[in-house]
């Protein structure tokens, strides 16, 4: 079953498409990082599948409920937070949190005293009193102790210090440690979700350009860097696969999107000559995401 579904889904304002006929799978029990630059829908996409806006055509489904549908029911079952939330700032984080407790049949007290230690959240303080980084967390302390199936974040860990970003990833790896649950989750702290990601999604312009395991999206990319014993011609148009093609000299590098050992150097042989000397190096999730933001720049004309 898949967690999160979308079928065809499009959201326009006025005369531009934010999310454009959107077919995205997320299945239950993975962790998907939803990547993209600025303005590319992501919030927007996060906001039909939570039903805080209506989708202009098609269809997006939440653990199999359509997102139009959903009922208290399946929003016991779903955690979200988002990084322009709002929080009843005239509560204590005990306050706030024994408010919540009634809300979730599931609520588990022993979880939520772990994550308020782990949080350092101090129980007596005013939420309008807290840093941003304490609101935070409040607010993902609030979206895990019930256990959900579901976490949906929208850049949780925007303008937040590396020190209670890292805090934050260790509440999610221990929710995580407990199976049995799917995390969808938008940022731009690549280097963050990379620890957690074992999906990716990448949306630019509204229209989804990736989908996969992070496992087979690392496994087929590679930073290729060939050197010759003469100098490299350069190359008008370069095979398929091969992306940002640069010559230097008797050097060229490049990144190999569909990565398979012993044809790529079949490919190059063929095409250099067999003097070439050819190391492929595996890359980051950052390396590969920046590479398709390239890619998607490039042929935007941006």
């Amino acid at each position: 079953m898949n967690a999160l579904e979308t079928h065809a889904l499009t959201k326009r304002y006025g005369r531009k498409t934010a999310v454009d006929a959107l077919d995205l799978a997320v299945p239950e029990g993975s962790i998907c990082a939803f990547l993209g630059p600025n303005g590319a829908g992501k919030t927007t996409t996060i906001q039909l599948l939570m039903n805080l806006q209506r989708a202009d055509a098609g269809e997006a489904l939440v653990l199999g409920v359509p997102a139009t549908r959903l009922s208290p029911r399946e929003f016991a079952q779903i955690g979200y937070v988002s990084e322009n939330q709002e929080l009843p700032e005239g509560m204590t984080v005990a306050e706030f949190l024994a408010f919540c407790r009634p809300l979730y049949p599931t609520w588990d007290a022993a979880f939520e005293a772990r994550l308020l230690k782990q949080f350092n959240l101090p129980p007596d303080r005013k939420l309008r009193h807290l840093s941003r980084g304490m609101k935070m967390k409040a607010a993902l302390l609030s979206s895990l102790a019930y256990r959900p199936r579901l976490v949906v974040l929208d850049e949780p860990f925007s303008g937040l210090d590396p020190l209670v970003r890292d805090e934050f990833i260790r509440g999610l790896l221990e929710l995580a440690g407990e199976g049995g649950w799917t995390l969808f989750i938008s940022s731009h702290d690549i280097d963050e979700v990379e620890r957690l990601a074992d999906r990716v999604a990448i949306l630019d312009e509204g229209t989804l350009r990736v989908n996969e395991t992070a496992e087979s999206l690392q496994a087929r990319f590679r930073k290729v860097v060939i050197n010759l014993p003469r100098a490299v011609p350069p190359i008008a148009t370069p095979p398929p696969g091969w992306l940002h093609v640069e010559t230097s000299g008797a050097h060229l590098q490049f990144i190999a999107t569909d990565f398979k050992p012993g044809a790529l150097e079949a490919e190059v042989c063929e095409r250099l000559g067999a003097q070439a000397e050819l190391t492929a190096t595996p890359m980051t999730l950052r390396e590969i995401y920046l590479a398709h933001a390239r890619t998607f720049a490039m042929k935007e004309g941006k």
